[in-house]
């Protein structure tokens, strides 16, 4: 994937009602910065749009030197409830001067609160949440899980199906159940007890049907009997991908008739994003665990796990436990934003919202229809897929220069995903407004419009 230049160079002065373009991009003062990082941080920490972020306000990011963006990554899907929400840092500030800012698993009112919070928001029957640090940590915890309740039946039955693709997390066990063969062939030797089949998003993956997961098990050598649990994104997070609703309906049978457990994975999709609290409700069907994270607090690290009594009971006091495991100042963080978001109605107006971005979204294909192949998604968050005339290569140049030029006209997203490093992913707060969002759109589509445009024969550019 190409990298984003740090050669400050000049560029059109803007100034909007949201968005301000005063300086060179990227700031020549903020060349220190980023040459510092560079320096003392491995090159993977590279990749995002070279902005120097100072302060976030709802939906809308400000760097040190009067530049000011309208945000479309939510800081890679966090803040759900916006940046900088007042109640959020008044909680925060709050339990920091309390004096406790960390107890280990000793008791807290906040763990006890958080958790009754979140239980609450679950389907029926999941009456546990295991508070975590980060999202990895909880698919790993879902994993461990589903290997332990099967092996209890048959100490065979230990199988992990998960969907090409996909993306769970940078851990072990994270990384060999995603989907991505590049994240994972550090690995070396992956554990034969993970197996893959295409997620039918119905664009790389033109088979749909059920069938297809049932055959490509079998061509493993896969006995459903011996697998413990499937997991998958509820949406496919790099594309903003969906699974047909009568696929997900035939999958809860499946994992039903073989005793597996189902686990969805809502740390992208989780706590309003696709306009529904959970995005396993666009399909009607009820997992037996779900992996939080991200969107759970709007801003500091924590995640979670909830599923029913009958498995997450399963290890004994003090076994299965986490140093960080609902930090004090976290949960406040957490407490304040699942209020934020039912108080404000975040839910709603990501599906309002939704139609709108979706509108906009498909005119920009009609405008398009050789380069963009597909548009995914569902409420706040979109993926648009970009291709080569053909419509069958990804075309991860056209992504990158389309996200290079949003970001010196004042739309921030982060570097493309997905489908070859081609996608341009959408994922604004969910406090975003229709002005917001329309000139929003409106950049997006100059971005591409200039994109198109042929490089110049003397200079490439």
């Amino acid at each position: 994937m190409p990298q984003f230049d740090i050669t400050p160079v000049a560029v059109p002065k803007i100034s909007t009602r949201f968005r301000r373009i005063r300086t060179k991009m990227p700031v020549p003062q903020s060349l220190s910065v980023l040459e510092g990082m560079r320096r003392y941080e491995p090159q993977s920490m590279q990749g995002m749009p070279p902005v120097v972020w100072k302060r976030g306000d709802g939906a809308l990011v400000e760097d040190w030197w009067g530049n000011r963006w309208i945000d479309w990554s939510s800081g890679v899907l966090v803040t759900n409830a916006g940046h900088g929400r007042k109640p959020i840092v008044d909680a925060i500030v709050k339990q920091a001067k309390s004096g406790l800012l960390h107890n280990y698993l000793f008791p807290h009112k906040l763990r006890s609160q958080l958790a009754q919070m979140l239980v609450e928001r679950a389907p029926e029957k999941m009456d546990k949440c295991f508070l975590l640090s980060t999202g990895s940590e909880a698919v790993e915890c879902a994993i461990k899980l589903c290997r332990t309740r099967g092996r209890l039946k048959d100490p065979k039955k230990l199988i992990m199906v998960s969907f090409l693709r996909g993306f769970h997390g940078r851990t072990l066990g994270a990384q060999q159940v995603g989907g991505i063969p590049g994240l994972k062939a550090w690995i070396g030797n992956l554990d034969p007890g993970f197996a893959q089949v295409e997620f039918p998003d119905g664009f790389r993956c033109k088979d749909t049907s059920f069938e297809l997961f049932e055959k490509q098990l079998a061509s493993a050598g896969v006995d459903p009997k011996l697998v413990c649990g499937v997991i998958m994104e509820s949406y496919q997070g790099g594309g903003a991908s969906f699974a047909p609703v009568d696929y997900m309906h035939k999958l809860r049978a499946w994992c039903d008739r073989n005793n597996a457990l189902l686990v969805c994975d809502e740390v992208q999709s989780g706590f309003g994003r696709t306009g529904k609290y959970w995005a396993f409700e666009h399909y009607g069907v009820r997992p037996d665990f779900i992996c939080c994270g991200k969107g759970i607090s709007s801003s500091l690290p924590l995640s979670c796990l909830l599923g029913n009594s009958e498995v997450m009971d399963l290890y004994p006091p003090g076994s299965m436990t986490s140093t960080h495991s609902a930090n004090p100042i976290c949960c406040a963080a957490a407490i304040a934003n699942l209020k934020l978001i039912d108080r404000e109605k975040l839910v709603r107006n990501a599906a309002k919202m939704g139609e709108r971005l979706f509108a906009g979204l498909a005119k920009l294909r009609q405008t398009y229809p050789t380069h963009i192949g597909a548009v995914h998604g569902k409420g706040l968050v979109a993926g648009v897929q970009c291709v080569k005339p053909g419509g069958e290569e990804p075309d991860g140049d056209l992504a990158f220069r389309v996200i290079d030029l949003c970001y010196k006209k004042g739309l921030l997203m982060f570097a493309p995903v997905g489908f070859g490093g081609a996608t341009v992913k959408i994922a604004p707060p969910l406090v975003i407004s229709v002005a917001q969002l329309d000139e929003s759109l409106a950049v997006l589509a100059e971005a591409f419009a200039e994109a198109m445009q042929p490089a110049c024969c003397c200079c490439g550019k």
